[in-house]
Formats: structure tokens, sequence, C-alpha cells
């Protein structure tokens, strides 16, 4: 290195990084792309040991330095001596950096996050101590409050922090969902995704949701949310959309007060006179609307949960009890519930094991499906490329009474 450059670099490190970029952009130069978790703990440095370094490695996004600015600028935002409306302007700020920054830094600001704010081992040590030495004492409900408070973080006061901000919440949910892919590969997020889980699971409890329904007179902007957030049967046009929300159909979805205008999940709900057999006819544009007055049947044919982020907390069960309440206020009539949903796995199973199910098949039944399927006696080939065609099968067919019994043995006795 000549006497220039040494002179550069060196000098470049008596002035101050640039905070407002402080996620953004690197004295030490351009971090490595990164996707969906590509980079893992067995190529990186403990986190630890980073910041107790001078330099970065190659493959590193933040810098040693710009590492430690992070994490005062982290610690600052939950200091015991300013007040919340400091606390709150220091969150808002890193908000607006985090916005700005590379993925790469972004998931350093995870782990810094996940492991620099961790309950203090000690006092957690202690108070365990003392509690499981009061136990059936008079001091232990107090031995229990401070063992809690001790195993309490301080990263859970860091999300509270970040909550009461008006983009709070929106910030926290979509910052866990770009986090999700890179879980599986790096356990060092997982302390920080828990802790969201369990923020997410107070935050969000039903009891602080909306059910609102979904109607064709909505707002635009909401109609093309379901369009967006269909995980069950894909909406293929406007057409199909406004069909899902005629007359004779009814769409629910809970609303959080902080996220207005985004469901959190929805139902779709058909209301017709007999028990569904499946889902074309529910679907088909062209079919006429269901008289109301006669409906006796609620079938629920699809939820979709909207917010990756909020993984692992549950709406369905409350939501759907919740619309079968309004359902029978609005229509006295309706007797019975029914949902009509694919089966998770199902055709990847009998794909692999339709040889197996054959062998199990009695000879008169399996006579039956061959002339079913055009082959006597059926193979697996035969049988599995009938199913391509199976929404359209008679429900008295030997295909269909055979899948249903294929249908049975798996959830019965493989899942």
């Amino acid at each position: 290195m000549n006497a220039t450059s040494w002179i550069s670099r060196n000098v470049s490190r008596l002035f101050p990084i640039d905070r407002k970029g402080l996620l953004a952009s690197d004295a030490a130069g351009p971090a490595p792309a990164v996707r969906g978790g590509a980079v893992g703990p067995a190529a990186e440095r403990p986190t630890r040991e980073r910041l107790a370094a001078s330099r970065r490695h190659k493959e590193e996004a933040m810098s040693p330095r710009m590492l430690r600015l992070v994490l005062d600028e982290l610690k600052a935002t939950i200091d015991p001596r300013i007040s919340e409306v400091e606390g709150g302007r220091r969150a808002q700020v890193l908000i607006e950096r985090y916005a700005g920054a590379t993925v790469a830094r972004r998931r350093d600001m995870w782990l810094l996050m996940s492991e620099m704010f961790t309950a203090d081992t000690e006092k957690v040590k202690s108070a365990q101590a003392k509690f499981a030495a009061a136990v059936g004492t008079p001091d232990e409900a107090a031995a229990e409050v401070q063992y809690r408070r001790a195993t309490v973080s301080p990263r859970r006061r860091l999300l509270q922090r970040f909550s009461v901000l008006p983009e709070g919440i929106r910030f926290l949910v979509d910052l866990r969902a770009e986090m999700q892919p890179f879980l599986k590969k790096d356990k060092r997020l997982q302390a920080l995704d828990v802790e969201m889980e369990y923020m997410f699971s107070t935050w969000f409890d039903v009891g602080f949701l909306e059910l609102q329904r979904i109607s064709w007179d909505s707002p635009a902007s909401l109609v093309e949310k379901l369009i967006k957030y269909e995980a069950v049967h894909d909406i293929r046009s406007w057409a199909d959309v406004k069909n899902r929300l005629d007359s004779d159909r009814r769409c629910y979805g809970f609303f959080h007060p902080r996220l207005p205008g985004e469901p959190l999940i929805f139902v779709e709900v058909a209301l017709i006179d007999h028990m569904a057999g499946s889902i074309p006819p529910l679907l088909d544009e062209q079919a006429a609307a269901s008289d109301l007055d006669k409906a006796t049947t609620a079938i629920f044919y699809s939820i979709s949960n909207t917010q990756t982020g909020l993984r692992g907390v549950s709406f369905g069960d409350s939501l759907i009890k919740r619309v079968v309440e309004t359902l029978c206020a609005e229509f006295p009539r309706l007797r019975h519930f029914a949902t009509l949903s694919p089966i998770p796995g199902l055709r990847s199973w009998l794909t692999q094991n339709a040889d197996r199910m054959l062998a199990l098949t009695p000879d008169k039944e399996l006579a039956e499906l061959g002339r079913s399927v055009g082959f006597e006696p059926p193979a697996a080939a035969h049988v599995l490329l009938a199913l391509d065609k199976v929404e359209s099968l008679d429900a008295k067919s030997a295909l269909q009474r055979w899948l249903l019994h294929c249908a049975a043995h798996y959830l019965g006795r493989e899942l």
C-alpha cells in the first residue's frame, strides 16, 4: 500500500459516519447481496465478535464500527432516562433509515435486536432460585412476580417503542414477514421472531379485532386486496370477484384499528339450499344467484390469511365462529354449516401411494373402478390420470367413491 492510500484510508476514519445513511451506506464499501437466507451463521463471525472487531470481513454487510453505531442507536431508543416522546422520535428515525437499507443490512439489524437485547442472565438465575425457594411459602407470589420481571427482555421494550408510532405496527409486521425466509438457516434470529409472535398475539387478540363485511360496494382498494390475498381459489377476473360478492354470498374479514383498510384474514361463504359437493358450481360466474329466502346451508369455501408477519397468531377459529353468529342473526333458516377446502398434501401422498391403495381395494370395487377409468385391472397411472377430471365426476362414480376412501385413509391413518 502506498503512502497516499494509507493516508486517505486512515484520515477517513477520523470523520464520523453519516448517520442519515447509517443503514443504507457503508464507508467500508458495498454490502454483499443476501437472498432467502443464503448467508448463514456458518459463513459469518458471531455478532459479538464482529462488534469487538476493527475490520469488516468481505461477506459482512456492516463494518464493526457501523454495527456498533446501530446498536448504540437501538439502545438509545429505550434509554430509561429519556421521555416517551423522545423515545418515539428516535424510533421513528430508525424506521426511516431501515426503509432505505439493503436487505443484508436489515438482517444485521435483526441480529442485533435478537442477540443484544436479551434478559440479564444473572438476574434470571437469581430470581429463579428465589422463586424455587419460595414455593409453598407466603413469599411465593412476590417471588414469582420478580422472576417474571427478570425474564422480560429489553427487546420487548424496543418492540413496544416502535409499536406506539402511527406506522409502528405496520413496520413490525412487515419486518417479521421479511425475516421469515431467513429463520430456517439462521437460528440466531429465533429469539426476535418468537418475541414478536408473542407480542403480536397480545396486540392482535381477537378482542381488539373488528369483524367487517366485504361487499361489492366496499372501496375498490379493499376489493383489490381480496384478489391479491386469496390463497385457496385464485380470483381470475373482476367478474370472478363480483360473483364471490354477489347477493347470495358473504365475505367477512377481521380488521385491526392500527391497520385500517387491511384485512388480516377473510372468509368467503356461499348461501345455498343444499350441501354442495364440489367447488366449481360455487365459482361458476354464469350460475344464477341462489334464493336467500330458501337458503339453509352456509358453505365456507375459502379462508385466507393475509399477513405473513402474523404467522403463528391464530384468527381462523374465532373468525368462523363470529361469522356463524352473524349469519344466523341475518338468516334464521340456516341449519347447516360446512367447509369445502382442499386437503393439504393429499394429491402428493396419493401419487406415491396409489399402488398400495389399489392393493387394499376389494375385487368388486376394483373391477368397478377399472370400468370407470377404462382399464381393467386399473393401475396407479390410470387412476392418477383420471383424477385430473375428478371435479366433473358424478358423486356416485366408482372413482369418486375410491377417492373418498383414500382421503379418509389419509386423514385417519397417515396424518
